[in-house]
């Protein structure tokens, strides 16, 4: 997510072919190499997409998965793998923050394995409708389950026209790392005073081009920010992130491997974090959480792989979506799950209007 937000960064954990919204899934032989898939073991999906790991996953071992996506396009897509694979295949449709609640609906207690492939799809970004590329004319959407999904809300378009100057300042600072989010916010909020409010993608890409200007040489567009900060925003992308990493922690059994793999830093340092407290890696404390009353649990993790893996030169000039990816994986121990607490010191803005 260098830039998970913009078309040539994000991948599709999707299928080999090649099209609109069909691309190579990332890392896949590094997932399949932590995920270690055997005859009779289950496995969640949780960013099913275009059904690239599932796929994978089903075709290295006699295993069942539990597929989990948010986009009722994406469920709707996948009912002929589901019928290719039947029985070994469910898939939901759902935010992966609950796949503790899916799973044990599906009559799965435990789990033996878990991936994440996190972020927008290129299935989204290849769709102008679905309002996510800014180099495509669409709605000013954003909304990863789709304006009638059953998890949808606010529109990126809502935001822009109800949010007060500051709060859309806040918004692209904290989620886009825009420096310039204080200009930007003034001129959304001057367009929609004047001429009413940004309807579509298009619209706001040349508003943001028009405030920050293009350098010469520079591939990246001036709005890929912007664009990222709302997405994530209008998804709470980071809030179900950690909901994710929790419930896993809660549903993998011990010896259970959970593989995430991440294409931009917020993501990237709420796992590392997640991870290295999990891991019996503490933190120094946090002002809700000082280290004299930390009550330190016993691991509920063990680390695979201390530093991410990325992409090698070969899969990044196939796939030059995947060069920002990194993997983190983790295994299980028998400890218990760490009990709810403030999880304040993953630096996880928390933005709400």
């Amino acid at each position: 997510m260098t830039d998970g937000g913009a078309p040539q960064d994000r991948p599709a954990g999707g299928s080999s072919q090649e099209g609109p919204g069909r691309h190579i899934p990332v890392l896949l032989a590094e997932v399949l190499a932590h995920l270690k898939p055997v005859d009779g073991e289950i496995y969640v999906d949780g960013t099913f997409g275009a059904g690239g790991y599932t796929r994978a996953l089903l075709e290295a071992a006699q295993c069942n998965v539990l597929a989990i996506d948010r986009d009722r396009d994406a469920i709707a897509d996948g009912i002929d793998m589901v019928l290719d694979y039947a029985p070994r295949l469910d898939l939901f449709e759902g935010c992966f923050s609950d796949m503790v609640q899916i799973a044990h609906g599906a009559g799965a207690e435990l789990v033996d394995g878990i991936v994440l492939d996190i972020g927008v799809s290129s299935m989204h970004l290849d769709q102008g409708a679905r309002g996510f590329s800014f180099q495509k004319d669409g709605p000013l959407d954003m909304r990863m389950s789709g304006d009638k999904g059953q998890h949808g809300g606010p529109s990126a378009a809502d935001v822009l026209a109800s949010a007060e100057e500051a709060e859309i300042a806040d918004i692209l600072y904290y989620l886009g790392e825009e420096r310039r989010s204080r200009a930007i916010a003034r001129a959304i909020v001057k367009r929609r005073e004047e001429e009413g409010p940004l309807a579509t993608t298009l619209e706001l890409a040349g508003l943001v081009a028009k405030v920050l200007g293009h350098k010469r040489g520079d591939p990246k567009h001036p709005a890929t920010r912007t664009f990222q900060a709302l997405r994530i925003y209008v998804n709470d992308e980071l809030g179900e992130l950690l909901g994710a990493l929790q419930a896993g922690e809660a549903l993998l059994k011990p010896g259970g491997r959970l593989v995430v793999v991440t294409f931009h830093s917020l993501e990237d340092r709420i796992v590392k974090k997640f991870f290295a407290a999990r891991c019996g890696k503490h933190s120094q404390g946090s002002r809700h959480h000082p280290p004299e009353n930390i009550q330190l649990s016993p691991p509920s993790f063990q680390f695979v792989n201390r530093r991410p893996v990325s992409p090698n030169k070969t899969e990044t000039q196939v796939n030059p979506r995947a060069r920002s990816a990194k993997l983190r994986a983790v295994t299980r121990t028998d400890a218990p799950a760490w009990s709810a607490r403030d999880e304040d010191d993953l630096a996880i803005p928390r933005l709400t209007l």
